[in-house]
């Protein structure tokens, strides 16, 4: 079967990164457009063909969400029950033992996702009818470790920051023309304005909600009723 665009395009741009080298602190880098395509392009395939009016842009993958099952927030039972997806995940041959890949086998729950799609199933009940006109997608799709401990992109040194923003904003830009969307929503602050540089001069809109990790307190106090009131504010919900 013929790649959807979205599938090409992610394709194209996981051969740009895996020529990309990092240093210490890096200690492991993972790439699920590689071992967890299954899972990706599953979701590429049932959710990912446009057009669509709000697109979601996440940060990177999380170790036990887009790790495990190659799905952007990918939550394992957000994204087995849920979206109805179950791929096999073939790990790759050097893991960090402090994060293994275990697929959908993960016992862990990640978190973000639970909260993100949490949302979703409850304002929307199936997954069809959000995906209808809203997609999620992330920014940059590796993850990175310093042993046990997750490293965001944001904070690799610059010299290796700008080979990898570059790839990722050409990456974004060229989904968005595929997904053509009338809103793009950073999923925290520096997803929104990785979305705003990558996309500028684009007909498009722009705005952020409150990133639904633990680590942020805010996020603790009811992440859903914030991003809900955030969406209705700007005008992307009513």
């Amino acid at each position: 079967m013929l790649d959807t665009p979205l599938e090409a395009a992610a394709r194209k741009l996981s051969a740009t990164l895996a020529t990309m080298r990092f240093a210490a602190p890096v200690s492991h880098v993972y790439n699920p457009f590689d071992y967890a395509w299954a899972g990706n392009a599953a979701y590429l395939q049932r959710f990912g063909r446009g057009p669509k009016r709000v697109v979601f842009v996440g940060m990177n993958p999380g170790p036990f969400g887009m790790v495990q099952t190659g799905v952007p927030f990918g939550e394992i039972a957000a994204v087995r029950d849920w979206m109805g997806i179950h791929a096999e995940i073939v790990a790759p041959s050097e893991q960090n033992p402090k994060r293994p890949i275990e697929g959908f086998a993960c016992a862990r729950s990640e978190v973000s996702g639970r909260r993100l799609w949490g949302l979703f199933a409850e304002r929307f009940g199936s997954a069809e009818a959000f995906f209808a006109e809203h997609f999620v997608a992330n920014y940059c799709p590796l993850a990175f470790f310093d042993g046990g401990r997750n490293l965001t992109p944001d904070k690799l040194p610059a010299a290796e920051q700008g080979p990898l923003l570059a790839a990722c904003d050409a990456h974004l830009r060229e989904s968005i023309g595929i997904l053509r969307p009338e809103w793009v929503i950073g999923v925290g602050a520096w997803a929104e304005q990785r979305a705003r540089e990558a996309l500028a001069g684009l007909p498009l809109r722009f705005g952020r909600v409150l990133h639904p990790s633990p680590a942020s307190p805010a996020a603790n106090r009811g992440w859903s009723e914030a991003a809900t009131r955030q969406l209705v504010e700007l005008g992307v919900w009513r």
